[in-house]
């Protein structure tokens, strides 16, 4: 080859511009490696040498093989340069497919971060719109301002939703969520709700509005009252006097003086007579209108005498009662004998069932002459009002021990609800002639025998 390039200067020097031309492009490209070896240099010259000559020198494809030989003799590196039209992947196969191994796993932890993120996020704000859900109806089952008693006029429409009745209190600023009482009055079987005018303050209950929803309202417009009074179901006499006394400017003295007074219940009997009829015949009485001061809420005006507070309440009982003058007349009772038999029910049962249940039990007891034994009658007897009643108890020598009396007793023994005396005309029938209830659930076990009943009292009271 050196003799050649001597015999042919010309000729070398245009392969010499050719060799340099292709060398400059080597060292220009990007993917030129950077331990280009002077054996690869030496195929470019070969491959010129043979294009000129039209054959191969033999000592060059001893010492280095072919261009086949040669590249598979080449060790790849990461940057090493590759022709156009090949793919990297021929090439280079197992790298290749590591790297996007890698990278695949590599977008999989990020995407997995993200995912991650997104359910934190939304986990985060879930609890944060639960909490604050949970907080804003909590707040809404609460009066909207327990210190705020200053009464509002409210009229509702007729033929006024449960929702559209919400609405309308929310906008009087009585209650905090009309969607929330909507929900709550179907939940506690409210029904009835009648139109009218009423007077409300932010500090009732939703319980106390439904109830007052359900008795009525005015059917014009009437002076707003200064103050409201709320006699809750169950309330006896005495405890009646000191929630008037809590509200309006008479004492507990008063009210019960007012109570023992002849004259004053002799003019109610003149202005209600079927209604007060059987108080006027009853002997041995506390007071005589114990179950005739009717619970509901009324409205107070600071120009309200004490008789007209008690008249009011009278007159509430009078229009509760009346519908069912005609089927206690069917039953072969007297009204003071209902409400007698209510108040007992009033007390030993929560449940609408459990009362029904209890009515027949005290009906039972009473066709075969056996005493009522009813705890309430031995506690009004005593006066007080506590948990448990002892065998000493039961033993105290009053008219209203219906453990050593037979029948109903004198009167009621306190001021029953609607619900109560509905349950004693509509009893349901059974024969059993025992009840207790446990003192932890309030869930009342009924018995024929009295080793049964024991057996209940062992098991969920005496525990």
């Amino acid at each position: 080859m050196t003799d050649e390039r001597k015999q042919h200067p010309e000729e070398e020097s245009f392969k010499d511009k050719i060799l340099n031309s292709l060398h400059g492009a080597y060292e220009q490209s990007p993917e030129e490696p950077d331990d280009y070896e002077e054996n690869d240099f030496s195929r470019f010259s070969t491959e010129i040498n043979t294009q000129d000559n039209g054959e191969q020198p033999i000592e060059e494809q001893d010492s280095v093989g072919s261009r086949s030989q040669r590249n598979n003799l080449r060790a790849p590196e990461e940057d090493a340069f590759v022709p156009y039209d090949r793919k990297e992947e021929d090439i280079y196969p197992v790298d290749t497919k590591v790297r996007r191994r890698q990278q695949r796993k590599k977008e999989d932890k990020i995407v997995n971060k993200i995912v991650l993120i997104i359910v934190l996020v939304l986990l985060f704000v879930g609890g944060i719109l639960g909490f604050s859900a949970y907080r804003y109806v909590s707040s809404s089952l609460k009066p909207l301002n327990a210190k705020n008693e200053q009464l509002v006029q409210v009229e509702i429409p007729s033929g006024s939703s449960n929702k559209e009745i919400g609405d309308v209190l929310e906008k009087s600023k009585i209650i905090k969520s009309g969607l929330v009482f909507n929900y709550y009055t179907k939940f506690k079987n409210y029904t009835g709700f009648q139109a009218g005018f009423y007077q409300m303050a932010p500090n009732m209950t939703l319980d106390e509005i439904g109830k007052l929803l359900e008795e009525g309202g005015s059917p014009t417009p009437v002076d707003v009252a200064d103050k409201r009074l709320t006699i809750p179901e169950g309330y006896d006499v005495e405890q009646v006097a000191k929630k008037v006394a809590k509200v309006t400017e008479y004492s507990e003295k008063e009210f019960l003086a007012l109570m023992e007074d002849e004259a004053f219940f002799t003019k109610l009997k003149e202005q209600y007579p079927q209604l007060l009829e059987g108080a006027a015949k009853a002997e041995g009485v506390r007071y005589r209108l114990e179950g005739y001061l009717y619970p509901a809420t009324y409205d107070y005006y600071n120009s309200n005498t004490l008789e007209d507070i008690v008249t009011q309440m009278v007159d509430k009982s009078n229009t509760v009662l009346t519908p069912y003058l005609e089927q206690i007349q069917q039953k072969n009772m007297t009204l003071h004998e209902v409400l007698t038999i209510a108040s007992l029910v009033e007390k030993e049962g929560v449940k609408e069932g459990d009362r029904k249940n209890i009515a027949q039990v005290f009906a039972n007891r009473v066709a075969v002459d056996m005493p009522l034994q009813s705890d309430i009658s031995i506690l009004y007897a005593l006066g007080e009002h506590k948990e448990l009643v002892t065998y000493e108890d039961t033993a105290v020598d009053s008219p209203y021990n219906l453990y050593l009396n037979t029948g109903y007793g004198p009167g009621p023994f306190d001021n029953p609800s609607e619900e109560a005396i509905q349950a004693v005309l509509n009893p349901t029938e059974n024969d059993y002639y025992y009840f207790v209830a446990d003192i932890d659930t309030g869930k009342v076990y009924f018995a024929k025998t009295y080793e049964e009943h024991m057996e209940y009292v062992e098991e969920y009271v005496n525990k």
